[in-house]
């Protein structure tokens, strides 16, 4: 009588393994079609160059994570912001941006915001997804950029809102300001 317990948690862990693993393999195989559409696109936009044949993109992997990357592309002179406060982790951000998804589609912007000023969207860089994180932290306030995110570093195989599971995402991000600037331990 001792076992039953044991056994039925067993056989509970059983049931629940295999239904979530059949959810996953239901989103697999439901976004495939997605999925190789968002694999070849982000593949088109790594080896994508500028008019004089050098790389659009440059491919920036964080310290904290070598598997992890996003595709950046500075609209500005960075030799003119270098010497600007650039966010950390903890950082509160503000920022200016529009997402889109790989066919074109735009599924969010700050441009109609005004709570915290004209189109600034404020943030912790900690409540954000992967992909920002890494673009933030190499961005100096003043820069613009175009960010292209693996699905990976975005909301990987969940669905949010309007955007599919295995979605790779493009965001033209301005870094604004960074309020309550904390000074490096």
């Amino acid at each position: 009588m001792k076992r039953f317990p044991l056994i039925l948690l067993s056989a509970l862990t059983l049931i629940i393994t295999t239904v979530s693993c059949s959810d996953d393999e239901d989103t697999w195989e439901k976004y495939s079609d997605w999925r190789v559409t968002n694999e070849t696109w982000i593949q088109e936009q790594s080896g994508r160059t500028n008019a004089d044949g050098t790389p659009y993109f440059t491919r920036l992997v964080p310290a904290w994570d070598t598997q992890a990357y996003v595709l950046i592309h500075y609209f500005n002179d960075r030799t003119l912001t270098a010497g600007n406060l650039s966010p950390l982790e903890t950082s509160t951000v503000d920022v200016k941006y529009a997402g889109y998804t790989c066919d074109g589609a735009m599924f969010d912007s700050s441009y109609a915001l005004t709570a915290n000023g004209d189109s600034i969207f404020r943030t912790k860089c900690t409540s954000v997804i992967r992909g920002w994180l890494i673009a933030l932290e190499d961005m100096h306030v003043g820069d613009s950029c175009e960010v292209v995110i693996p699905y990976r570093q975005a909301y990987n195989e969940s669905e949010y809102g309007s955007i599919k599971p295995y979605s790779c995402l493009k965001f033209n991000l301005k870094l604004v300001d960074i309020p309550y600037y904390e000074i490096k331990k």
